[in-house]
């Protein structure tokens, strides 16, 4: 693998990673989803 390859795998991790926590975070504030 190249550098851009594991750049963009880690931007990918990244990415899905901080979308689960601001999902959680915002679960947490709102635990009746409405």
């Amino acid at each position: 693998m190249g550098t851009s390859a594991i750049i963009m795998m880690i931007i990918a991790i990244v990415t899905v990673w901080g979308g689960l926590g601001a999902a959680i975070v915002h679960l947490r504030k709102h635990p009746d989803g409405e």
